[in-house]
């Protein structure tokens, strides 16, 4: 992968990456321990001190090489800057599977500058994965936990039917919350016409879909900390990243990732609700 050391971008990409990595061996540290506490926010979500501490460093490390740089994180909210670029912080995605010791677990890295997402990494440290990618520079995936492994480039299914595809979620109990209406249905009729459907979702799902092992992934319920690293990464691996209404942004509050092939199939089920 070549780099321009002067670029800001990748400047930035390549403080993400080393951050996510730093930030997800702290993680480690509290996986699987049988004296973690878990405590509940005023949403009902799990938190735990592995969160905040992993927030915690991944803040401290932003702000001693970009100190100019805003921060939104989903544990301590907004550090404001000057510099224009914004970095936004899941320190854990999926707390709970973190917290049941199902390594499916992710970290969240992205930088927006003007509301638009120019890079974003995928971590998954309890698999050892990494998918990360800046705007038009490509999507790399590495298995390696130690980071000395040469990145290979990530990319797509070539699956061109929704019959042959492997659809993703979070958890099918948010399709009937959180929104103006339930939209149980459209999923129901998504994974009836799908190959095979499972729950390998949050940000990992959005890995196996960058990394062409699924075809589809869906939430219907987001927020900017869940979503802002998505749009680069699976559109740098050559797939979409959309609402529900076929739009590419992080900002609407759900999201679809696909292939790209097997996009307006899912969208004709979708309006169809």
């Amino acid at each position: 992968m070549a780099r321009n050391l002067g670029d800001p971008i990748q400047t930035r990409l390549d403080w993400a990456v080393r951050i996510a990595r730093e930030a997800g061996e702290l993680t480690l540290r509290y996986f699987r321990r049988t004296d973690l506490a878990v405590e509940f926010k005023a949403d009902a979500s799990p938190v735990t001190a592995a969160d905040r501490a992993a927030e915690e460093l991944l803040r401290e490390r932003i702000a001693e090489r970009f100190p100019g740089d805003s921060i939104l994180g989903e544990e301590f909210g907004t550090a404001s800057g000057s510099s224009g670029y914004q970095w936004v912080v899941d320190p854990i995605d999926g707390t709970k599977s973190f917290v049941h010791g199902v390594p499916l677990y992710t970290m969240l890295v992205a930088v927006l500058a003007e509301e638009r997402p120019l890079l974003g990494v995928i971590s998954a440290p309890a698999c050892g994965e990494m998918v990360y990618a800046a705007r038009g520079s490509g999507c790399w995936y590495t298995g390696d936990r130690s980071g000395d492994a040469a990145p290979s480039v990530a990319r797509v299914s070539a699956v061109r039917h929704l019959s042959e595809s492997l659809l993703l979620t979070s958890e099918v109990a948010t399709f009937t919350v959180g929104r103006a209406k339930d939209v149980l249905p459209a999923y129901l009729e998504l994974q009836k016409t799908a190959r095979l459907a499972r729950t390998w979702g949050d940000g990992y799902g959005y890995l196996m879909v960058a990394t062409g092992r699924a075809e589809i992934m869906i939430d219907p319920v987001m927020n900017l900390w869940d979503a802002a690293p998505l749009q680069t990464v699976i559109e740098e691996a050559g797939g979409r990243f959309t609402d529900w209404q076929g739009r590419a942004t992080v900002h609407a509050g759900e999201a679809i990732a696909t292939n790209g092939l097997v996009t307006e199939e899912v969208l004709a089920i979708l309006r169809g609700w």
